[in-house]
């Protein structure tokens, strides 16, 4: 049993600053990869960044040089730090954290936060 505990979503001017939290709660699982996606409506959800236990990133090209991802092993958290927020980002953002138990895999995903980058 996990469950994903995200924080930090909100409205914001263009060009301002967020940073989301999302803390996997529980035991039984070993933490692999964790990330951030995110689903405009009328969207299909999409991948924002990811983050492996060896701390190698990815991002999509919509993000880089303004979003980083990281993480903290000892807290099980996952941060997304997003500057230089455009309207076009106004989305839901999806936690998800991949976990290992045994021979088996499971994608675990957060409710979504609402970040609404708006003047």
């Amino acid at each position: 049993q996990v469950q994903l505990v995200e924080s930090g979503g909100g409205l914001v001017q263009p060009g301002g600053s967020l940073r989301l939290s999302c803390v996997a709660a529980g035991s039984g699982f070993r933490i692999d990869t964790m990330g951030w996606y995110r689903q405009a409506p009328g969207k299909q959800r999409e991948l924002v960044a990811s983050i492996s236990n060896g701390d190698r990133t990815n991002y999509a090209d919509f993000v880089k040089g303004r979003f980083t991802i990281s993480r903290d092993n000892s807290k099980s958290t996952v941060y997304l730090q997003m500057n230089s927020l455009k309207p076009e980002d106004t989305a839901v953002y999806y936690c998800k954290v991949v976990g290992v138990s045994g021979w088996h895999r499971y994608d675990y995903w957060g409710q979504g936060l609402q970040v609404t980058v708006s003047s």
